[in-house]
């Protein structure tokens, strides 16, 4: 009999060990939250809460954007919101959550507010998780967008002001916006980016809400396998990516 190991034995514990150092690499993330339980345990058990997801193509992931029910597999496309949903739904009593996903590939602060009113104030969320900001600049640099840093700050703060008076009991998630350095992120996108990132967490400190810090998270992450890995294109996470976000989501939003 050959004792040797077999090749897919020794991948398979290479692989354990990349995702062993990858899990106790972003265990240490500080969620840099003013408030990181947004939901009490004592409100936990008084029903349904509807969580909503806002943003570009990172939250879409190809949803079905016919489909308007929460909880609909299609509707919640590929990506971290339903990955997400099935954690919570999974491992919570049924009806606990009635989870949305109306993120929208392209989208930058402008086009949230125009769709503001269909796409956020009519769903009425207990949460809501807005992640914006990688097209504000990725737009611009291809020359389709002229805002600046400053109109960035100007939307978004304008945005949660008038979200925070319409929805008064709604807890507001800020998404930290990403990118790794790989694909097409070129080092022209810095320091705007960063700049715009700075934003995030002012507006988060500025309003007091919960801060998920995902660019710590894959920066982490990318030393222990590589960027492409989370993100072929720098932008848009892989499979993997989308799963470090929903667990570093649930973890900052206390659920």
């Amino acid at each position: 009999m050959n004792n040797m190991p077999r090749q897919h034995d020794s991948h398979s514990r290479r692989t354990f060990l990349q995702t062993s150092a990858v899990a106790a690499s972003i265990a240490g993330i500080s969620l840099a939250s003013n408030s990181k339980v947004v939901i009490a345990e004592e409100e936990k058990g008084k029903g349904n809460i509807t969580i909503l997801f806002q943003g570009d193509s990172i939250t879409d992931a190809g949803r079905n954007k016919k489909e308007s029910l929460p909880n609909n597999a299609a509707a919640l496309g590929r990506g971290y919101p339903a990955m997400v949903a099935g954690e919570l739904l999974g491992t919570n009593p049924a009806g606990s959550f009635s989870i949305y996903n109306r993120g929208i590939s392209g989208n930058k602060v402008p086009d949230l507010k125009a769709r503001w009113q269909k796409d956020c104030y009519d769903v009425k969320p207990d949460i809501l998780s807005v992640l914006i900001g990688v097209n504000d600049i990725w737009h611009k640099l291809n020359g389709n967008y002229a805002g600046t840093v400053e109109t960035y700050e100007t939307g978004y703060r304008e945005l949660l002001k008038e979200t925070q008076e319409k929805l008064p009991k709604t807890k507001i998630i800020i998404c930290e916006p990403f990118v790794l350095r790989c694909g097409a992120v070129r080092e022209n996108w810095f320091p705007e980016f960063d700049q715009r990132q700075a934003v995030a967490r002012k507006l988060t400190d500025e309003f007091k809400l919960t801060f998920v810090p995902f660019q710590n998270m894959f920066d982490k992450a990318a030393k222990v396998t590589g960027p492409e890995f989370w993100a072929r294109d720098g932008v848009h996470p892989s499979v993997a990516g989308h799963m470090l976000m929903a667990h570093t989501w649930i973890e900052a939003a206390g659920l």
